[in-house]
């Protein structure tokens, strides 16, 4: 063989060998990841969790940065930027999802789940599935429903055991329609207001009490100035860890199934490190001598919510089997 023909092969491998060099590394990516928490938070763990298990199996094609704090923008803003791509994936409470995807308000009603457990069957089964089919209709892709604790009342006065006992009360609560309605059907007057404000109103008796979970409680110190806390878990709103549906589109078959199992993943791992991180709170709050009650039977508070829910299905009645289906035992 002449030492021209050997040197044209020569140089025809390494062209080859630069395309498929030049394509690999066309097919790497580094996605962006939204997280509106602290990097010390069981949410921001769950999400480095998911994106190591994607760099590990795909041999580093897929790699992810991680942007807490919500320094990448509010969470509408973020949530806007998956639906567009700008952001690659994302964790989200389904509360402010809701104005996007309207089968997420679903799950802001008032104790549609009975327990965190029930919360974990109904969004890992058919009910989750039905939401899931909402947020990707809305270019999104559901991954997994990380546990958000579940929101109990708390106030200077008196512990709550009944609907009753919230009569006259001023209790903050977030800003949506749905959350006043919950406090107005008990009698009790409720006050919006951005958290922030929450703890020097409580001090000063602008309210006389709130509703949060256990961390959020402890870690605010609401406890000193709020100290009887009723664990009525009448809200229990998960967090999806959400994709572009158009950085999903871009994956093979083989990479979507990785995808899909690190959010199984991650979900699991959040889930387990958010109730080490709730029983460590609520043992802060009672080593601090705060009055702790639990509400044994919620079925006055769920009868007392009937009003809410007639309300919201005459506002959005092609709702009304989704959420039966989450109400179904």
């Amino acid at each position: 063989m002449s030492n021209r023909i050997t040197k044209s092969i020569a140089v025809a491998a390494l062209a080859a060998i630069s395309t498929v060099s030049a394509s690999a590394m066309a097919l790497a990516a580094e996605w962006r990841g939204w997280n509106i928490h602290v990097q010390d938070y069981p949410v921001s763990h769950g999400m480095q969790a998911f994106a190591d298990e994607l760099a590990d199996k795909t041999g580093g094609e897929i790699t992810a940065k991680l942007f807490h704090g919500g320094v990448l923008g509010s969470q509408p803003d973020a949530i806007e930027q998956v639906r567009l791509g700008a952001i690659d994936f994302g964790v989200f409470s389904l509360g402010p999802m809701g104005q996007v995807v309207p089968e997420a308000n679903v799950v802001s009603l008032p104790f549609i789940f009975k327990s965190v457990p029930d919360m974990y069957r109904l969004m890992d089964g058919e009910a989750g599935a039905a939401l899931n089919a909402g947020l990707e209709a809305k270019g999104i892709i559901a991954l997994g429903y990380y546990d958000a604790g579940a929101r109990s009342f708390y106030n200077s006065h008196k512990p709550i055991s009944t609907p009753d006992d919230v009569k006259g009360m001023k209790v903050r609560v977030m800003n949506n329609d749905l959350f006043v309605g919950m406090i107005e059907s008990m009698g009790g007057n409720a006050t919006p207001m951005a958290f922030a404000e929450v703890y020097q109103s409580l001090k000063t008796g602008v309210v006389d009490g709130a509703e949060n979970n256990p961390p959020s409680y402890e870690s605010t110190n609401h406890f000193e100035v709020a100290p009887y806390y009723s664990l009525s878990q009448h809200l229990i709103i998960p967090e999806c860890l959400c994709m572009s549906k158009r950085t999903w589109d871009k994956l093979s078959a083989e990479e979507q199934e990785i995808v899909r199992t690190a959010g199984r993943n991650s979900t699991e791992l959040q889930r387990e490190l958010w109730q080490e991180r709730e029983a460590a709170s609520m043992q802060v709050v009672r080593d601090a001598g705060v009055e702790v009650n639990e509400v044994a039977d919620k079925a006055a508070f769920q009868a007392a919510m009937d009003p809410v829910y007639e309300e919201f299905l005459a506002a959005n009645p092609d709702l009304a089997d989704m959420v039966e289906l989450f109400r179904a035992d």
